[in-house]
């Protein structure tokens, strides 16, 4: 259990403290210039509304991005993030170790690298070194953000944290986004979503390695595979995965994303077409990579991209875009 007191984690230095590292890479943010033009004030005044519990999470500003489907994203006032970055802060580390060890999403040392290694190490394990015909079960959740039950939320973290006042500000951040229904769906753009949706899934892990007693399982966010030598055994295992989204967790499949295909045929993780013996960059990630590296691109958008690039076989595509970009 998270056993830690609200009052122990609203002080006015781990607010500070929170400040701090919320204030990395933001520091010529205009609205953040203005929280910080009158920090003191806005710290005591932030402080005094938690303490009082009479703090209320103030409106979202909306905007689309496309990353590259179009996505929604909302942002919170600076105010409002300092408060996501607390709990993150105060509840990461207590999560984080009990994931289990195959979640890759927004986690420390993970990642989508790491994730699509694990894909290809469990794939040369099942096919045994590539002798045998290994089958991998794709699935995708259909609006994962947007279909968090808020309720059920809540109920998981009941099990967590004792100090209901804990539960009382998570839920203030929680309740202050609602998609088309009450109680239902998260922020994208939100710190504590990215670990909410992680508590929230962790559910449907365990039961896949503790009820399913599934071995060869990776999950990244919405996206998960599963790897088996039986297409047979892939087929009949998918029902329960459906049928535990829909009854426990109140989440559907998406349907057109959801496919049993060989390893050797190819199979898109990730953003990534994973092969035996190599792998390719998915189309519409091309795309992306072309566009956004026309003209006079700055160099940390060029090294992003080496070091994405670095991690397939895209020697024409970086000849394509320049060599000495990517040399």
């Amino acid at each position: 259990m998270f056993t830690h007191t609200y009052d122990s984690i609203i002080t006015i230095e781990n607010l500070l403290v929170t400040w701090e590292k919320f204030l990395r890479g933001k520091k010529k943010r205009k609205d953040v210039i203005q929280f910080q033009a009158e920090l003191s004030s806005n710290i005591v005044s932030l402080y005094a509304d938690l303490k009082n519990k009479t703090y209320v999470h103030g409106s979202y500003s909306a905007f689309n991005v496309a990353d590259p489907k179009p996505r929604n994203i909302h942002k919170a006032s600076v105010r409002d993030r300092v408060v996501h970055h607390l709990i993150y802060k105060e509840l990461y580390w207590y999560f984080h170790y009990r994931f289990i060890y195959d979640s890759y999403s927004c986690r420390k040392y993970k990642g989508t690298h790491r994730a699509i290694d694990r894909f290809r190490e469990f794939a040369r394990k099942v096919s045994k070194n590539n002798t045998r015909t290994c089958f991998v079960l794709k699935c995708d959740i259909r609006k994962f953000f947007a279909n968090i039950d808020h309720l059920i939320l809540m109920d998981i973290l009941k099990r967590h944290i004792i100090d209901s006042d804990i539960r009382w500000l998570i839920n203030q951040v929680v309740s202050s986004f609602n998609t088309t229904d009450s109680n239902i769906g998260l922020p994208l753009g939100n710190l504590t979503s990215q670990l909410l949706t992680n508590v929230y899934m962790h559910e449907f892990d365990m039961f896949v390695k503790q009820e399913l007693k599934i071995k060869y399982y990776v999950r990244y966010a919405d996206d998960f595979v599963i790897f088996s030598d039986n297409k047979e055994y892939l087929e009949n295992i998918l029902p329960q995965l459906q049928n535990f989204l829909k009854e426990k967790l109140h989440l559907t499949m998406h349907d057109d994303k959801v496919y049993i295909k060989t390893y050797d045929s190819g199979v898109d993780f990730l953003g990534w077409v994973n092969f035996p013996h190599h792998r390719q960059i998915r189309t519409t990630t091309k795309r992306k990579i072309t566009r956004i590296l026309k003209g006079w691109p700055k160099p940390a958008t060029i090294n992003s991209y080496r070091g994405l690039l670095g991690h397939g076989n895209t020697y024409k595509l970086q000849k394509r875009l320049g060599i000495d970009i990517f040399k």
